[in-house]
């Protein structure tokens, strides 16, 4: 494995970690800033909107610089404002700064997405993906519960001044170890909005949000539903969230090794487990091995989805892939909006705790039906125009069977 896609993953699990540590946080913020824990859930929507805005604006500011330079600068971006909302004296200014700190998160995850794949042979593209995203899903089982604890002894700004350090570790990492990765000759923010003009591509978009809007409307909720429900004790739920994400994490390796060997099998069959697993769910939270065992494998399907989805916008938008691959995490937190809107929409119509894993299930089941007429459609056979003679991009050598669409 190149050193190279390991730094990368340290950036990644500096990232996941100040992104989802917050949630386990909010009750010390809400208290040391003196606002309800409901107003500090405000802070989750300032990261999340950082990354729906950042993610196009950034990419298309830096469309034109060095790959490499690109990365250490996002990875810099992501670490100061990690050590603002470190020293914010109060929610206002932790507010802007998380905002400021999810900026970089899309437009990260969308460079690095295609370096990686541009570091690795064709044929093992996605699994070069997996390795960048690797270090997102270590994160749910070493960091996220790892910086809640410290949090919860030390204070909330401990936890940030510790990711600050993996932060600044991951660029210096990137600087010292990503080789030079110039740009596309063609680059520039007319070139890779040309992507979008795929109708494949915003199907792609449209499958993320409703699709992955599943795994969210019960993760969203899962604290409740397995104290509630499964009876963990509230000081289990450390140990019940690190299992979690150790099915994230096998989930993005499986994920990754599938898509390199058979690409839209691998995100249909991702989608479909999905939805039965949540579906499964209802019934399996009643007790506490088959919820912890139901909740590992959402955790793997779920996250088997994120490389197969993201080799596959970048397939689809191989001439102008940054941009696409970028827009790719603002569908994911679009998804996350969604999802956990829904779920507290059926919990307050006195639906249950379980209601939420029966709508993620409706909900991943669009996904899935989204995905297969996506790949319908791939199928159809279609006169292909001569395209006009362009610059070769890096993403465009032939592949092999690995990535084929059948």
């Amino acid at each position: 494995m190149p050193l190279a896609l390991v730094a990368l993953a340290v950036t990644a699990f500096g990232i996941g970690t100040t992104e989802f540590a917050a949630m386990g946080l909010l009750p010390q913020i809400a208290g040391d800033l003196g606002v309800s824990i409901p107003r500090a859930g405000w802070l989750i929507s300032a990261y999340a909107i950082g990354v729906v805005i950042g993610a196009p604006l950034l990419t298309g500011v830096a469309a034109r610089l060095p790959r490499k330079a690109v990365l250490v600068g996002l990875a810099g971006l992501f670490t100061l404002g990690n050590l603002l909302c470190a020293i914010a004296p109060n929610f206002w200014f932790l507010a802007a700064a998380r905002l400021v700190t999810g900026l970089p998160h899309g437009a990260f995850f969308g460079a690095g997405a295609v370096a990686a794949a541009e570091l690795a042979p064709a044929h093992l593209r996605a699994r070069a993906v997996s390795v960048m995203f690797a270090g997102l899903t270590v994160s749910n089982i070493v960091g996220v519960p790892a910086a809640t604890l410290l949090g919860q002894h030390l204070g909330w700004r401990a936890t940030m001044v510790v990711v600050v350090a993996i932060g600044a570790l991951g660029t210096a990492a990137i600087a010292r170890l990503v080789p030079a990765l110039p740009s596309h000759a063609q680059a520039g923010l007319r070139h890779e909005l040309s992507a979008f003009r795929s109708g494949q591509l915003w199907l792609a978009l449209a499958t993320v949000v409703f699709g992955c809007g599943g795994f969210f409307a019960c993760y969203s909720y899962i604290a409740p539903l397995m104290t509630e429900v499964a009876g963990f004790a509230p000081g289990s739920m450390t140990l019940v969230l690190a299992l979690f994400g150790v099915g994230m994490t096998i989930g993005n390796a499986v994920g990754g090794w599938a898509a390199d060997r058979a690409l839209r099998p691998s995100v249909c069959a991702a989608f479909v487990l999905l939805a039965a697993a949540l579906a499964v769910f209802a019934v399996t939270a009643h007790t506490k091995w088959s919820a912890a065992l139901t909740l590992m494998l959402i955790g793997l399907f779920g996250f088997a989805i994120v490389p197969t989805v993201q080799t596959l916008v970048m397939e689809k938008a191989r001439h102008a892939p940054t941009l696409a691959s970028a827009t790719v995490q603002g569908a994911f937190n679009l998804a996350n909006a969604q999802g956990a809107w829904l779920g507290g929409a059926v919990l307050s119509a006195g639906l249950g705790w379980t209601s939420p894993t029966l709508a993620g299930a409706g909900l991943a089941a669009v996904g899935a039906l989204l995905a297969v007429v996506s790949w319908a459609i791939d199928r159809t056979p279609r006169p292909h125009p001569i395209p006009a003679t362009a610059a070769p991009h890096p993403l465009d050598t032939p592949a092999t069977s690995g990535t084929s669409d059948h």
